[in-house]
Order: C-alpha cells, then sequence, then structure tokens
C-alpha cells in the first residue's frame, strides 16, 4: 500500500519506525548544599551507539549498533570550561551504574541502612547533601545489557560481552557526550567500582590513544586491576597472603580479636603476609613439623579460625570458604561483598555459602529505588526491566589476555606516564572480601611509572567493604575525599 501524498509505502514507514533513536528527557531540579541552592537539569535515557561499516570495502553508513542508557546532571550556568564532568559506572562484570548513582555521587541517594539496622521495605530516598555534583557534572553509564542498555535489533549483544568490546563501547559513550555536550575542554575524570576500576583504567589508555582525550583523574573504588591477586588456585599462591589482611579485619569485627585495635590487627597481619607467609608457602612440603606448626598457629590467630581448619586447607584460606567458615559455630555466614554482614544459610556443613550475605541485604533497597526514581523524579519510563545485575553478560570474554593474566596495570602505567598530570585516588574497604585492599596495594606498588608520578597516586581506607558507602561515616567521609580529589585535579 502507498500513501497516495508522498508515495511512502506502509512498509517504508515500518522500517523507519524500528530505526533506533535517542529517546532522551530532560527535567529541572536543585538541591540545597551547605546552605547553597544548586539548579541542576537531568538528562535520562538511551543514546544509539553507532559503527561506520565497510561492506566489500565499500562505505556503507553509520549503522546502529546499541542503545545505552545514561543518566546525566549538569549544573545549571557553569563555565563549561571551569567545571569538572564526571563519568561513573559500576563493575561485575554486569553490573549497571546504580550503586555509585545513588549510594555515593548522585543529589539522590537511596536510604538502605546497615548492618544491624536495615531498612525495611518499602525503603525510601532522601537528599544527597554530599553530593559530588556540589563540584563536577555527574554522567553515570549503565553498559550494553545492564540497566536499560541493550544491544540493537539484529545485532548480537555477545560483541560487548568482553573486555574490549566493553572499553570501546564505553569509550564511544564518553567520547559522543564530549562533543555533544561542548566538554572538550572541561576537567574530565572516571569514577569506577570493582570491575569497573579496571574499565576505568584500560579506559584511560583507551581514550588517549584513540581519541587524543586525555583526563585529569581517576577514583578507583574498591579496586581490581590485575586478576592475578584474586584467582585462588593451586598453582598460584600470591591471593591467599593478600587476603590474609582483610580475613584479619573481618575477623576482628566479629570479635574475634578481643579487644585489640583494628589498626593493630592489620599491622599484625601485614607484616605476617609480606614475609614469612608467602616464605612458607614456597616452601611446601619443605617446611619442617616445627615451622608448620608455627604457620598453622599465626594464622588461625590472625584469621579467627581454628588450627585444625587451617592445617586440613594446608594453610591456604580460600575466601569463599572463609566466609562460609568463620561463623560456622554460630550458624552465620560472613558476607563477601562486606565482612560485617552476616546472615543464615540452608545447610552449615556446606564448603561454599548458597548466597553473599552482604549483596543481599542492599539489593532490595536500591532496586526499588531505581525504579521508583527513574519514572517519578527523573521522568523516565521504560517497560523494560532495569538489570542491576546482569547474568546474561557471562561468560565474559577476556580473549585479549588469553595465555596470560587479565591486567590493566601496564595501561595503567602508559596513561600516567603520557599524561604525567592524571590523578589517580583509590578508596579501599578493609571488610572488602572481594576486592582485598592489600591485593590493591600490592599491584599499585608494581605499576611501572617513575617515581616522580608515585605521589599522583593517593589512597583512602574506610572501615567498611566494597560499597563502602553504605556504613554513614563512611559515606560522608569518603564523599568529602572524592570532593577534594576532583577540586585538586581540576587544575582551575
Amino acid at each position: 500500500m502507498t500513501d497516495k501524498d508522498n508515495g511512502e509505502t506502509e512498509d517504508d514507514k515500518k522500517d523507519e519506525k524500528d530505526i533506533p533513536s535517542d529517546d532522551l528527557v530532560t527535567a529541572q531540579h536543585s538541591i540545597t548544599v551547605k546552605r547553597r541552592k544548586l539548579n541542576y537539569t537531568t538528562t535520562t535515557g538511551r543514546v544509539v551507539l553507532r559503527r561506520e561499516v565497510l561492506t566489500e570495502g565499500k562505505f556503507d553508513g553509520h549503522q546502529p549498533k546499541a542503545e545505552v542508557f545514561m543518566t546525566t546532571y549538569t549544573l545549571d550556568g557553569a563555565d563549561p570550561k571551569a567545571r569538572p564532568v564526571t563519568f561513573a559506572f559500576n563493575g561485575g562484570p554486569g553490573s549497571s551504574s546504580v550503586w555509585l548513582h545513588l549510594g555515593l555521587l548522585g543529589p539522590r541517594r537511596v536510604v538502605s541502612g546497615d548492618v544491624g539496622e536495615l531498612t525495611p521495605p518499602p525503603y525510601e530516598l532522601a537528599d544527597n547533601a554530599e553530593t559530588l555534583l556540589a563540584h563536577s557534572d555527574l554522567v553515570f553509564i549503565d553498559p550494553v545489557s545492564t540497566g536499560y542498555s541493550r544491544a540493537v535489533k539484529g545485532e548480537k549483544p555477545g560483541e560487548y560481552h568482553g573486555f574490549q568490546g566493553d572499553i570501546e563501547s564505553v569509550g564511544e559513550v564518553i567520547r559522543l557526550w564530549t562533543s555533544r555536550n561542548g566538554r572538550w575542554m572541561s576537567p574530565k575524570f572516571l569514577a569506577g567500582e570493582s570491575y569497573g576500576t579496571l574499565r576505568a583504567a584500560g579506559l584511560a589508555e583507551h581514550l588517549q590513544s584513540r581519541y587524543g582525550m586525555y583526563l585529569n583523574g581517576l577514583m578507583l573504588i574498591s579496586s581490581v586491576l590485575d586478576f592475578t591477586t584474586l584467582d585462588f588456585n593451586e598453582n598460584n599462591d600470591v591471593p591467599y597472603a593478600l587476603f590474609l589482611p582483610t580475613y584479619a579485619a573481618i575477623a576482628h569485627y566479629h570479635g574475634l580479636h578481643g579487644d585489640r585495635e583494628l589498626a593493630d590487627v592489620l599491622a599484625e597481619a601485614e607484616e605476617f603476609a609480606a614475609r614469612d607467609y608467602p616464605w612458607a608457602l614456597n616452601r611446601g612440603h619443605r617446611l619442617t613439623e616445627e615451622e608448620r606448626a608455627d604457620v598453622v598457629t599465626r594464622l588461625a590467630a590472625i584469621t579467627g579460625l581454628s588450627e585444625d581448619y587451617v592445617d586440613r586447607v594446608d594453610l591456604r584460606v580460600e575466601h569463599v570458604r572463609f566466609f562460609t567458615e568463620l561463623l560456622r559455630h554460630q550458624r552465620r555466614i560472613v558476607g563477601r561483598l562486606d565482612g560485617r554482614f552476616t546472615s543464615w544459610d540452608a545447610d552449615y556443613g556446606q564448603e561454599l555459602m548458597s548466597e553473599d550475605a552482604s549483596y543481599a541485604a542492599i539489593l532490595g533497597p536500591y532496586a526499588a529505588a531505581l525504579n521508583h526514581y527513574v519514572r517519578a523524579e527523573l521522568e523516565y519510563s521504560n517497560d523494560l526491566p532495569y538489570e542491576i545485575i546482569a547474568r546474561t553478560v557471562h561468560p565474559w570474554s577476556y580473549k585479549e589476555f588469553e595465555g596470560r593474566a587479565v591486567s590493566v596495570t601496564a595501561k595503567l602505567s602508559a596513561a600516567m606516564r603520557a599524561n604525567p598530570h592524571l590523578k589517580v585516588h583509590v578508596a579501599f574497604g578493609y571488610h572488602d572480601g572481594a576486592t582485598a585492599y592489600y591485593a590493591s596495594e600490592h599491584v599499585l606498588a608494581h605499576l611501572a611509572i617513575p617515581a616522580e608520578l608515585r605521589e599522583n597516586i593517593e589512597s583512602a581506607y574506610y572501615p567498611a567493604g566494597h560499597m563502602m558507602y553504605v556504613h554513614e561515616p563512611s559515606r560522608v567521609q569518603q564523599s568529602k575525599d572524592l570532593a577534594d580529589f576532583v577540586k585538586s585535579a581540576s587544575n582551575r
């Protein structure tokens, strides 16, 4: 059938309707921070990513490949050249940006409660008086298949479910937003959490080498830059020592170190992890009976585990087994993301806990808050489920690292050498059992940068876990620390 007025067929109209387009919506808001009223604009929705396509050597146009969901906060009336902008994302792989968005950085935050005083449903949102928006515009990015982000019709989402595809797609989002909003001359920052720190480090090098976009700073929250430090297996003794101070911190929190100060407990654990413990693991069966007995005693005392257990696992305490074993005598399991949390399990004889007590405690508040907030306050509607954690991204591809460890230390080092003004802020949670603080320190100490650039790296420590901001005193302090970092690294 043909439209008599313009000659357009119904098939043509259908084809046009199927072509994806940006669905951004804007809204006006305000918040008072330290008696200063901030008027800001939110822009929420999906941006279409396109790729230059060649067919048989001929240019075939910029074809849509994916739609990426973003939430942007810009301060009204600000000078773009002087105003910093922070691009933020979480990790997973497969996590949306909801955690940093509504937990720490955004102008609105979820009231989730903390250990022992979790907020019951239906939960609440509150103004975040410590929002980083007071110092930087904010762009929250949900990588493909997370949040509302999806591959377009006919495209393969698996292209984005891997290290390089993820880097390139998120990098393209950052380039597009920067260009469309006239922000190439603004101070620019990346804030990543967990796998998002690996993404941020990779992006720093990618943005420089691909687009010539040099950043002012990276905010690495619960950092993991080299998977060797997390890969517990019979051929890799490295993580057993690097996780030891975290075990000590968690044991201390649960009263297994008596009235000793946390700093004292950590100092003992770090000293043992730095020298005697790796030596003992390296010796293997060459240890004498007396030497092995001494290691068993010291390791049990530091971890809060029994000497019998330490002996039975051959001096090697794997992290998920630790969370399952530590409070077995109390019929409790310990959280992996945050070892301060505990919960029940169905079977206290099993080796591995059924779920992460800390993740289960905070998922509900964040999911409810996001699904309400995006519709009621940001004025964006979408019938897709908002994927807080997308399981469909697995197996995640690391084909670029075939035959070697997954690590971005070389990329971060290269980015810092090429851009000596790049500053790095690293945030650690003492009770983080997913990305142990001592393991991250180990990686940072081995970056291939000259001594004069090491002062570009600063560290901050908090008495909480992976999402340290669920602990209110840590949230307030971390907000201040990040604000100070952005102000000092903006060069304005």
